[in-house]
């Protein structure tokens, strides 16, 4: 809840401060998943920093359409405002293009981006808390936080610390996909664990979020749609992950 973080009279955003952070934590993740899984890092870092740039890119661009922002605020990313689906789909379709380009295997790059990514979110929507963007509805329970003035929700009444909840949800999902990593059946079942994971737990969230209006006629968020999707094609990838499975060992 502080936007801000001064330093010698300088004024510096810290929702800006945590993205860097969250941008650190995914390459070292990427690194170090990357290496497990015996793929070329010189490759994987060209499509970490193409994905990444995809990825802010297309969350910005979804952000500012979904609130109607005025032209000249597009770029104003230090006052908060990135769609993370939005980040998702630009940087899902880079990564695909860099997998045929570099020809690596498809599923071992899609584990290693689902793990870091969800570990490097949960670092990152704590850029959120301090900017006050992403805020929760009005409540009178006694998790509810007041933000200050100057942050981006607004002030003097207790909302839902939903990026708080997302922040720690995300982390104990990475900390259970860390546990499957070791030991997954098939190559892709870490990246349909976190779909089910975070799809499951965005479209919960949603529900709480005063941010994202629900679409006309259909009482959810586009949000809450795309987390149903994610979870769906989540559940599709196990379904024929564990098929192929039995089909490879012989098992009727």
């Amino acid at each position: 809840m502080h936007p801000f973080i001064h330093i010698f009279g300088i004024k510096i955003p810290a929702y800006g401060v945590m993205l860097l952070l969250a941008t650190f934590t995914a390459y070292f993740a990427v690194v170090y998943f990357s290496k497990r899984e015996g793929l070329d890092l010189r490759k994987l870092e060209n499509l970490f920093i193409a994905a990444f740039a995809a990825a802010l890119f297309g969350a910005r661009v979804f952000y500012a359409i979904e609130h109607h922002l005025p032209l000249g605020e597009w770029l104003r990313i230090w006052e908060g405002g990135l769609d993370f689906f939005g980040g998702f789909i630009f940087a899902l379709i880079t990564v695909i293009g860099g997998v045929l380009y570099y020809r690596l295997p498809f599923w071992k790059v899609a584990d290693v981006a689902a793990i870091s990514l969800l570990l490097a979110h949960s670092v990152g929507r704590l850029s959120c808390w301090l900017a006050g963007c992403c805020y929760g509805k009005p409540t009178t329970l006694p998790i509810g936080v007041v933000f200050p003035p100057e942050a981006v929700a607004p002030s003097g009444i207790p909302l839902y610390p939903t990026q708080l909840m997302e922040s720690i949800g995300n982390f104990i999902g990475y900390l259970l996909l860390y546990r499957l990593y070791g030991k997954k059946p098939f190559d892709g079942a870490v990246a349909a664990a976190y779909l089910i994971w975070y799809g499951t737990e965005r479209f919960l969230l949603e529900f709480l979020r005063g941010v994202t209006p629900p679409l006309p006629g259909i009482g959810l968020t586009w949000n809450q749609i795309v987390s149903l999707i994610a979870v769906f094609l989540g559940l599709v990838i196990l379904l024929f992950g564990f098929f192929r499975v039995r089909e490879r060992d012989g098992v009727d």
